[in-house]
């Protein structure tokens, strides 16, 4: 038997019978203040005699503590690690409760690693088109289950609940007034602005007014209003619907025989539909009279001129297709947000993925239904 350290010589010995083979003999005690070089001597030791097979003797051991385990948990840990064989021999019944009591069975073994598969074209194609297959059969469950709503609704219009509706009226409507106000009074006044700046070569500063008026009324107006209350409302309803739904208030509706669909959607579809035109009626003025601010500041026209020169270039179905379009998008957003709610799974994390999701949703259902909205009516009147 040798040691590698004269100053540990009390507390262990090796001895190697085959090149293969390794016993280490610990004797006395193996506590905390032998632990650390201990550990740092078992190291050179091994990448030294590189065993297949390391085998411990704990006949002469004495005392172990926790930090003594864990100098037999490395060792166990270093021999996983080489693919190589752990063995403890001549433990004593003190000893091997300790051992038991660290659970030193479990401790020290080699984590298996679990290899993802990688998975070949087909199959990735085919997990997408389970995923998409499962997203539209959901969303046209949804569907169903708000067209029945709206059939109920129909039957009983006295049965919807009239005060949740005014308050998400109040939320839709009222509340985005401010900023719906600021940011069409702003786009008006840049594009005036930036019109002007061509318009003022040919001597045609008054088309400044017909070029806010019409661009406003049918189109950016409805457009830049959906996409305010699409982040505005329609995050709130999935983040408002998301919550109780982990939170099992939904389930708790069905419980109570009440459909959900028809007590949380309907209200809020409803209140957006109301507001939505009324909204839209708002930004178009509020553009003009950004427009306005530009033309009788910065190219001589007169409120009166300004004034009668849109008054003589919009047409009411300008007015109103500009209104029937944010009917429209009120739909798509109150409904989207409310699917992205009741889709909601996995906790607060699911709300705020929900929420993201209603607005990028909310957002690309707006321009594709005006960019099919433009051609109709391009097609209309041509």
């Amino acid at each position: 038997m040798t040691t590698l350290n004269n100053n540990l010589t009390n507390f262990y010995s090796f001895s190697q019978k085959s090149p293969d083979k390794l016993t280490i003999h610990f004797q006395d005690r193996l506590d905390v203040s032998n632990a650390a070089p201990l550990i740092k001597e078992f190291n050179t030791l091994l990448r030294t005699h590189k065993p297949d097979n390391l085998v411990i003797d704990l006949n002469k051991l004495t005392y172990l503590d926790d930090y003594g385990v864990s100098v037999l948990v490395e060792l166990k840990r270093t021999m996983g690690n080489k693919r190589g064989d752990f063995s403890l021999t001549n433990m004593s019944e003190k000893v091997n409760e300790i051992l038991t009591m660290h659970r030193f069975n479990v401790l020290g073994q080699q984590s298996i690693s679990v290899q993802k598969t990688s998975q070949n074209l087909f199959a990735n194609l085919g997990n997408s088109a389970f995923a998409i297959g499962s997203e539209v059969r959901f969303m046209l469950t949804f569907l169903g289950d708000t067209c029945y709503s709206f059939l109920m609704f129909l039957r009983r219009p006295g049965s919807l609940r009239f005060n949740d509706t005014v308050e998400n009226m109040k939320r839709v409507g009222l509340d985005a007034l401010p900023i719906v106000g600021l940011i069409s009074f702003l786009l008006g006044l840049i594009m005036a602005f930036m019109s002007s700046v061509q318009l003022q070569q040919f001597g045609a500063n008054i088309y400044v007014a017909s070029l806010v008026s019409i661009s406003m009324t049918r189109e950016l107006g409805p457009i830049m209003t959906a996409i305010i209350v699409a982040g505005r409302s329609g995050s709130s309803f999935a983040a408002e619907i998301g919550t109780m739904k982990i939170s099992e208030e939904v389930d708790a509706l069905s419980t109570m025989n009440i459909n959900p669909n028809f007590f949380l959607v309907l209200p809020r579809m409803f209140a957006a539909l109301l507001v939505m035109p009324i909204l839209t009626l708002f930004s178009d003025l509020f553009a003009i009279a950004g427009g306005l601010l530009v033309g009788v500041t910065m190219l001589d026209l007169t409120v009166s001129g300004y004034t009668n020169q849109t008054i003589n270039t919009l047409t009411l179905f300008d007015v109103f297709w500009g209104v029937f379009k944010s009917g429209i998008f009120a739909i798509l957003i109150s409904w989207t947000g409310c699917l992205k709610g009741f889709q909601v799974g996995g906790g607060a994390a699911g709300v705020g993925k929900a929420t993201t999701s209603a607005v990028v949703y909310s957002i690309f259902l707006i321009v594709l239904s005006d960019s099919l909205l433009v051609v109709i009516l391009r097609y209309w009147n041509g």
